[in-house]
């Protein structure tokens, strides 16, 4: 059965364990947290041995099936965890079946994994595991999502936050779900009364966190203050400026095929569909193709050779300013005329 992390905590609370739960996601905080409830309530349920097996490429199933099939010395029912590092091979697979064939009703496997592909949920091994159990996907947090989630966690702690403390609080902590815990925590022992803006500015620093990706979305939509923050951070990470240029490149060319299908009088969604643009992003350029022209974005797409000349060291120049002055062309076009 497939559950959110929501539903995971109200079937803990109600529900009798299932021999098997498969957390799976990338927001390390999130699957922790999943991952401790079902720790919580396997203690509470009286399984109290636990066996820890890390799964990489030479995984051959041996120790889940040995594991599943041995009593603790003192008859404690017992966790088994297996730490998903790599794709399961087949004799993996077989053994999963196996086990879910087998399953000890004494036993309850938590099974730790990255995100699951979409290919990957339609095989049959991986039905049967979430037939005999649950199976709990950990999306991240949305942008929007997160001052929500940040009150919420502010309120269990105690404490009380203004509208402008909890949106400074978000930028502060933008895609870091670890450090918006930790300064939560640091702010419940050190605060006392209302938050607010300034307490915010005082007391937390700037650990916010981002991907190249998460760039993308930025300049799609327009953002061009947190387009130019994000960039910051990346260059400061070490992100080379090339894989930054890529992105943007790639970027532009969907938006220029997607205005000229657009002003050619073809649906929208079908070029959505012709370019593998998935529903989750179709906003983003959406918002952007009603912003600027399909001719505004080929210029972009030219100029962006003049961009690749300064990364190559072909001219002289500061590329990562070559880069914020393309932010500004495809975010804010009204306030500039791109040129080198």
């Amino acid at each position: 059965m497939k559950l959110s992390a929501t539903q995971l905590h109200t079937q803990l609370n109600s529900q009798p364990l299932p021999p098997l739960v498969w957390i799976s996601g990338d927001e390390p905080l999130q699957v922790l947290e999943a991952c401790d409830a079902v720790r919580q309530a396997a203690k509470a349920n009286q399984i109290t041995d636990r066996t820890v097996i890390d799964v990489d490429a030479k995984f051959d199933g041996a120790e889940l099936i040995a594991a599943n099939q041995s009593m603790s010395l003192f008859g404690d029912r017992q966790l088994i965890e297996l730490r998903v590092q790599a794709k399961f091979s087949d004799k993996g697979r077989k053994a999963l079946i196996e086990y879910c064939n087998t399953a000890n009703p004494d036993n309850l496997l938590l099974i730790i994994s990255a995100k699951i592909e979409a290919a990957q949920t339609k095989a049959k091994w991986f039905s049967q595991c979430t037939t005999l159990g649950w199976w709990v996907p950990i999306w991240p947090i949305e942008r929007y999502q997160f001052p929500n989630w940040l009150q919420s966690r502010l309120s269990a702690a105690g404490l009380q936050a203004d509208n402008d403390a909890v949106a400074l609080l978000a930028e502060r902590v933008d895609g870091n779900l670890l450090a918006a815990k930790q300064e939560i925590e640091k702010l419940a022992l050190t605060q006392s009364g209302p938050l607010t803006a300034e307490s915010i500015l005082q007391s937390v620093s700037d650990s916010s966190r981002y991907t190249v990706f998460d760039l993308s979305a930025s300049f799609l939509t327009g953002d061009l203050a947190l387009s130019l923050k994000i960039l910051n951070v990346l260059s400061g990470e070490g992100v080379e400026a090339a894989v930054i240029l890529w992105l943007i490149s790639r970027e532009l060319r969907l938006l220029v095929e997607l205005a000229e299908a657009q002003q050619a009088g073809q649906p929208l969604m079908a070029a959505f569909k012709r370019l593998r643009i998935f529903d989750k992003r179709q906003k983003d350029y959406s918002t952007a193709i009603q912003r600027c022209s399909a001719e505004h974005y080929r210029q972009c797409l030219i100029n962006c050779a003049d961009i690749d000349a300064l990364v190559k060291g072909q001219v002289k120049g500061d590329v990562w300013n070559a880069i914020s002055e393309m932010m500004v062309a495809i975010c804010r076009p009204s306030l500039t005329v791109y040129q080198f």
